[in-house]
């Protein structure tokens, strides 16, 4: 511990530079999660159901993290300044041509899902596992700090939003202009100072020519993925529903935009604090105790209703179980496989995300639509994430258990 707190403070500016850049460049992207604040507004402007609203918004998640697969191949081959940069052009185009489209359903799901999802799939990529090539000791808490920041975009997002609608009189669709051309900008100079240390990017492109097969096949992989799914799934149906959700919960529509803020604050200190938990502790215990926590924040949030400080509350905690799901399996997968694969494996871990992107929101749009309540969606979130717990305690073996069984039988076979 004391070599990787020295590690963490001292060592060149460069790499502080670089982290900061990421942590930029994430929380323009992450933005993204404030994607209910304009549903009330694409309702009323452009007729859009909430089950078509939170279609669009998980079509996004899920090309963004589909895109992660092909941006991590790139990203082996060509570094990440411009791989972050075509994310960001990506990005700002994405924003620009769904502002022109007048709210109609396949052209959203063209520019705003396709293009947009696909920008932030090579944006994100980048500041990950570049962070942990700077910092080798702390890759659990960097990945923290690099990821809050995508956690973090949304109460950027959200305030800046609604000032412009709600204070300025603007149009969403002339919002949406506004974030590609300033936000699209500063992602774009963030990108320019995204670089790996000296020869990593070589030995990276020989690392990427490894079998993926064997490792994907591995239980221990098969668990990651389902917790991804399951973490994501419950914490994306919230998100994506959260402005509609809390104002069918009794809370004002001022109330209930800054809900999305509170629900960033956790997302972002979820991930950092998780991240140090899993130094810690390892990957089968945090996995648990998040998962654990998790399913407390929604099983109060069932029982909220009609209470404005308490759904305040609980919030933040929904998001921090949600958030923490990112940097433990992260860390889990460079725990378990090492960071040189973490560029290839994590996009594929990934897809858990983007499954759950495909079905939280639609689902927990439609299920709304149809019953006339959130409930049937929020106890669908609590089977999930209690069934994916049970499976990592069931069939989950830690690395450190790993580690005394291989030698113990070393051990014997040095005594026979």
């Amino acid at each position: 511990m004391i070599e990787a707190n020295t590690e963490f403070q001292n060592g060149s500016t460069e790499k502080w530079i670089v982290l900061a850049a990421g942590v930029v460049l994430q929380a323009v992207l992450g933005g993204i999660y404030a994607w209910s604040a304009f549903v009330p507004q694409l309702i009323e402007a452009a007729n859009l159901s909430r089950g078509e609203c939170g279609a669009i918004f998980g079509l996004t998640i899920a090309t963004f993290a589909v895109t992660t697969m092909p941006a991590g191949h790139f990203l082996q081959k060509h570094g990440p300044r411009l791989t972050a940069m075509i994310g960001s052009l990506l990005f700002a185009c994405g924003y620009l041509l769904a502002s022109f489209t007048a709210g109609n359903f396949i052209l959203m799901v063209l520019s705003y899902s396709l293009v947009i999802g696909t920008g932030i799939g090579f944006g994100y990529v980048c500041p990950l596992s570049t962070g942990m090539k700077w910092f080798p000791n702390n890759k659990g808490l960097v990945t923290g700090v690099a990821v809050a920041g995508f956690g973090g975009g949304a109460i950027i997002l959200s305030s800046f939003s609604e000032y412009l609608i709600v204070d300025l009189n603007f149009g969403v669709f002339e919002v949406f202009r506004i974030i590609g051309i300033a936000m699209g900008a500063l992602a774009f100079f963030s990108s320019m100072f995204i670089v790996e240390p000296n020869s990593e990017h070589d030995q990276a492109a020989q690392d990427d020519q490894q079998p993926l097969r064997e490792h994907l096949q591995k239980r221990q992989f098969l668990l990651v993925f389902i917790g991804m799914f399951a973490g994501t799934f419950a914490g994306l149906l919230i998100v994506g529903n959260l402005k509609p959700m809390m104002l069918d919960f009794g809370l004002d529509p001022h109330s209930a935009t800054i809900t999305i803020s509170l629900f960033a604050m956790g997302n972002i200190l979820g991930r950092i604090f998780w991240g140090q938990v899993h130094d810690r502790l390892g990957s089968k215990i945090t996995i648990l105790l998040n998962f654990s926590f998790f399913f407390m924040s929604l099983m109060l949030l069932l029982h909220a209703h009609g209470s404005q400080n308490l759904m305040m509350q609980i919030t933040p905690m929904i998001g921090a179980g949600f958030g923490g799901c990112f940097v433990i399996f992260a860390s889990t997968i460079v725990e378990y496989f090492g960071v040189k694969l973490f560029a290839r494996l994590y996009p594929v871990c990934f897809l858990g995300y983007g499954l759950a992107a495909l079905t939280g929101p639609a689902i927990g749009g439609w299920l709304a639509d149809t019953t006339n309540s959130f409930y049937t969606g929020i106890n669908l979130s609590l089977a999930t994430v209690l069934l994916a717990g049970m499976l990592v305690f069931v069939f989950f073996e830690d690395r450190l258990d790993e580690d005394f069984i291989k030698t113990g039988q070393s051990m014997i076979s040095e005594q026979d």
